[in-house]
């Protein structure tokens, strides 16, 4: 299964295509600002039943007309087959869009990053055919941005910052600007304060980064309707009611997490039924709902959150 920080490392770049240019930027690569982009489909499986998806595939169009295509994976660990795939990715883009690819390959630790970073030449020592040359952004690639005027000015970029150094001593001071920056932000726009919150709560996968943010956003979660949030404002219930009243905290944990699911899948642009809206809000089991959340971060569309792993609906 794709973990949330996997998600999170590549999916960013589809809320903000440009995040690209100001971040490789810092490494050195210098690409025009892009006017416009759009999402082009991951699936690159050609007439073979081996199946091949890049994690997220961009086209960016510059304003001189020039225009690549950005292919981003995110990647946790070394894996020697990763460049026979990037190549084949590569190969199939330039000859199905005809326009020049750029592999970004997003690392969160040191290790990973100093490994895809390496050149891999495909063919004979004597002449190789094909050279795979990702750019690679790892935990020093970006910089540490440590107040909250630096990361309002860029959130996104920000949020990766922080999700590539979520090891590192750092982590904290980027998470703390960040806070305040979102906590500012949600006051004008609260949608985009509350999806950039779930960026970056993914991001940090489970790490102990993961638990000062649930400390920072415990101070204002005024905005904040992520599962971090909805657990922290349960664990706050738990300790304010006496046993006498375990039932109404658990139908207001229930009800919370279903509002979550759904603010979820608003933010990640997934048209919602009614039924399927009134099914999300009737179910009373907290277990299903927390299947749901988990399935609600990748899922392409509402009716997934009902199907098991199998692919069989729910009964």
């Amino acid at each position: 299964m794709v973990s949330s920080p996997h998600e999170a490392l590549h999916r960013i770049f589809q809320e903000d295509p440009a995040l690209f240019v100001r971040a490789v930027k810092s490494i050195g690569i210098t690409f025009d600002a892009p006017v416009s982009a759009g999402p082009l489909p991951t699936d690159l499986t050609g007439n073979r039943p081996l199946e091949r998806r890049v994690d997220t595939l961009l086209r960016l169009d510059t304003e001189d007309g020039a225009g690549f295509l950005l292919a981003v994976e995110s990647q946790s660990a070394p894996d020697p087959k990763k460049p026979a795939s990037w190549a084949y990715y590569a190969s199939y883009l330039h000859a199905k869009y005809r326009l020049p690819p750029v592999l970004l390959v997003v690392c969160a630790d040191r290790r990973t990053a100093a490994w895809a970073s390496q050149h891999v030449d495909i063919g004979p020592p004597q002449w190789p055919s094909l050279t795979v040359r990702p750019l690679v952004l790892g935990p020093d690639s970006l910089p540490v941005i440590r107040s909250s005027e630096e990361a309002a000015r860029d959130i996104p970029l920000t949020v990766l910052s922080a999700a590539l150094r979520r090891r590192d001593p750092d982590a904290g001071a980027i998470l703390k600007a960040l806070g305040t920056a979102l906590k500012d932000l949600s006051a004008d726009d609260e949608k985009t304060a509350s999806k950039f919150a779930v960026y970056m709560e993914q991001g940090l996968g489970a790490t102990p980064a993961a638990n000062l943010w649930r400390q920072i956003m415990a101070a204002d979660l005024s905005f904040f309707q992520s599962e971090t949030a909805q657990n922290l404002r349960a664990e706050g219930r738990e300790k304010g009611r006496s046993e006498g009243r375990q039932e109404g905290r658990e139908e207001g944990r229930v009800a919370g997490r279903a509002e979550d699911i759904l603010l979820l899948l608003r933010n990640r642009g997934i048209q919602v039924s009614e039924d399927e809206r009134a099914c999300i809000l009737s179910c009373g089991d907290l277990e299903v709902l927390g299947a749901w959340f988990t399935r609600a971060i990748t899922a392409a569309s509402a009716a997934e959150l009902f199907v098991d792993a199998e692919g069989e609906p729910e009964s």
